[in-house]
């Protein structure tokens, strides 16, 4: 067994300063003092970032700060017995245990297996006594030892399961190192105390044992305590459920196990959706809140939608590489474009005139315009299926292609998918005789959810979407000057605002909804293409670039993410400043923002182009004025890159008081 814990990373009765983060700090700089960890500062960080998420105090005493990080070399936890206690976040008072778990980012199972374990025995009352009794940091690490010794969990016999009810459950936190396991640990307890069979999968770091699907057929109800999504929700496709944050499945496990079995003898309650039982149109969202329901669905749809719009988007621009310009126009005396027309009537054994490069590009150009075809079906779809799941993906691509073919476009396609989810969602919950059910996923709720939507959009809804649909690309199109810089200037904020969260998403959405609708004649939306790009590229870059102007500024983790952030940056992928901004929002956000709207106003101001939707400065031949896209992105990513080396300079957050190293620590007695 790997020893995670050693005598000299615990602290007994130790005063460490008034707030958690002086705590953390202190523990941090211990565990930097031994082989273990190799960044003080970048450790904390990441610890500090985790916590922002869900605070870690678990009540009865106890909190467990913990993270991954590249800064810890070997899976450790640090111990403090804090006098006086300090508030971690728990609605019962300050906590006096802290355990300080840290992981390196690819621990192996069989160390995060020892992570779990102490998790799980937090919740112990004989383990935390011994642990506020100990007299001696040694006393304390065998103690640990003790309780994250691996031992099989005993089955229960078959005979003793005869006869009690069944329950599934699936605990899962962001990090999947502490509140996973406490949360299994605490609803087996309370299961026991009920008399009732249970079954926990827990989604952690230290890997997942699936549930046997005979387990799961056998359940009487399922508990969901997590914090994302559950993965392979379908396999409880019809079953009675409950859902809660994993925190709950620590502090209130017994009213959860209580709740699930109410759910599974209540016949409206809630069922699991997903599969083809008889229960699928069953919604989890109803305990959702609408604003976070939309939300989800519209982000849903937009990250299904860019598959078919990157290939087709590279498709169409190689087409245009190969072929010319003119094979976009209208082939005379047909409805096609010429590439249309002359891929669907020629051949390799029959080559037009202009010879084989002209018909591969014809070729490439056909098929990129049939993939792009979906582009407003498929956000519809799936924008239906993050309302409805699985029941409203047909009606959604129904209302999607209405959409397009009443021109109302992407503000279409949008309208349309949020009207067949809700009437997915809606139609799902009626209560029907047992012998419709298996009907309803695949007939009725089709049907009915397709003829309500796209009756809205035919009759109603469609014609006054496409005016304006016309308009705002109209206006757009007609756009020269301060104006085109101005738009430039919003979308670069607009994608550097959230790095890849939903802000980004619209500007991006938007940007790839009109791309289809761009032409040499008609370049503004290829030029808003470009500016999006070029914009979202800049985050990653700038904070690449800072890392290497001044090392000192930034952690050792964070100097090894700028590492990556160089590819991620001409890749296009927004998210690669992710790291740096969860450690340092204030200074990265708006650093971020300056440089990509800078770089939106200069792209739009230079008229730079681009027929891709995606793949940055790897997609160059898709990009028109391609030096002014270069030049932009590069002013924008100097521009980033000094904005936040002068903003961690000069606008210094307050410092937290820590306790000196050189301190003495007192030991219990």
């Amino acid at each position: 067994m790997p020893q995670i814990l050693t005598s000299d990373l615990v602290l007994l009765d130790a005063d460490l300063g008034p707030v958690k983060e002086s705590v953390i700090r202190a523990l941090a700089a211990r565990a930097a003092d031994t082989p273990r960890v190799a960044d003080a500062d970048g450790l904390a960080d990441a610890v500090l970032a985790r916590e922002a998420l869900t605070p870690t105090g678990m009540g009865a005493g106890i909190a467990i700060p913990h993270c991954k990080s590249s800064a810890v070399l070997e899976p450790t936890l640090g111990f403090a017995r804090l006098r006086p206690a300090v508030d971690f976040g728990a609605g019962d008072g300050p906590a006096d245990l802290v355990f300080m778990i840290m992981a390196p980012e690819g621990a192996a199972e069989t160390h995060l297996a020892v992570l779990s374990r102490l998790a799980g025995s937090l919740i112990d009352e004989e383990f935390t006594s011994a642990l506020r009794a100990a007299a001696s940091p040694q006393e304390v690490v065998a103690l640990v030892e003790r309780a994250v010794a691996d031992e099989e969990e005993p089955e229960e016999p078959a005979a003793a399961a005869e006869g009690r009810r069944g329950i599934v459950a699936i605990t899962a936190c962001p990090t999947g190192i502490a509140h996973t396991y406490m949360a299994a640990d605490a609803l087996k307890a309370a299961a026991e105390r009920a008399g009732v069979r249970i079954a926990v999968e827990t989604q952690g770091s230290s890997g997942t044992k699936r549930l046997e699907p005979a387990t799961i057929a056998d359940a009487d109800a399922v508990v969901f305590a997590v914090d994302v999504d559950v993965r392979d929700r379908s396999r409880f496709a019809g079953k009675p459920f409950v859902q809660v944050p994993v925190k709950r499945g620590i502090d209130a496990p017994d009213e959860l196990i209580a709740e699930a079995l109410r759910i599974a003898d209540d016949p409206a309650g809630a069922r699991v959706a997903g599969g083809s039982g008889a229960d699928e149109a069953q919604p989890q969202a109803s305990s959702r809140s609408i604003g976070g329901t939309v939300k989800r669905s519209l982000l849903t749809g937009v990250s299904y939608m860019i598959p078919f719009v990157a290939g087709g988007g590279l498709l169409l621009a190689l087409g245009f590489l190969l072929g010319g310009f003119e094979i976009a126009f209208a082939a005379e005396g047909t409805s096609l474009s010429t590439a249309q027309d002359v891929a669907l009537s020629t051949t390799l054994w029959n080559l037009p005139p202009e010879g084989l490069l002209y018909y591969l590009g014809c070729v490439a150009f056909a098929i990129g315009q049939a993939s792009m075809g979906f582009l407003v079906p498929a956000l519809a779809g799936y924008i239906a299926f993050g309302i409805a799941d699985r029941p409203g993906i047909a009606p959604g691509f129904v209302a999607g292609s209405v959409a397009g073919l009443m021109g109302a476009g992407f503000l279409g396609g949008i309208v349309g998918g949020l009207l067949a989810g809700v009437a997915a969602w809606w139609i799902g919950s009626w209560r029907v005789p047992v012998w419709m059910r298996g009907l309803m996923p695949v007939v009725v709720i089709p049907l009915l959810a397709s003829i309500f939507a796209s009756g809205l959009m035919v009759m109603l809804l469609g014609g006054p979407i496409a005016a304006l649909s016309e308009a705002l690309y109209g206006f757009l199109g007609g756009l020269t000057g301060t104006g085109a810089i101005l738009l430039g200037l919003l979308l670069g904020t607009m994608m550097a605002f959230d790095l890849g969260g939903p802000i980004n998403k619209v500007a991006y959405g938007f940007a790839v909804a009109g791309l289809a609708e761009g032409s040499p004649e008609n370049p503004a939306p290829w030029m808003i293409m470009a500016a999006v790009m070029a914009a979202g590229m800049v985050p990653p870059l700038g904070m690449a670039l800072a890392t290497v102007i001044d090392r000192r500024l930034f952690s050792l983790a964070e100097r090894e993410n700028g590492k990556a952030a160089w590819l991620l940056g001409a890749s296009f992928i927004s998210e690669g400043a992710i790291p740096f901004a969860a450690a340092d929002p204030l200074r990265v956000i708006p650093a971020s923002i300056l440089g990509a709207a800078t770089t939106g106003a200069i792209s739009m101001a230079a008229g730079v182009t681009s027929q891709a939707p995606h793949g940055g400065i790897f997609v160059f031949f898709a990009i028109g004025n391609l030096l002014m896209f270069v030049v932009a992105i590069v002013v924008g990513a100097i521009i980033t890159a000094l904005a936040v080396v002068a903003l961690k300079r000069w606008a210094r957050r307050a410092p937290q008081p820590v306790a000196e190293e050189s301190q003495p620590v007192a030991v219990a007695a």
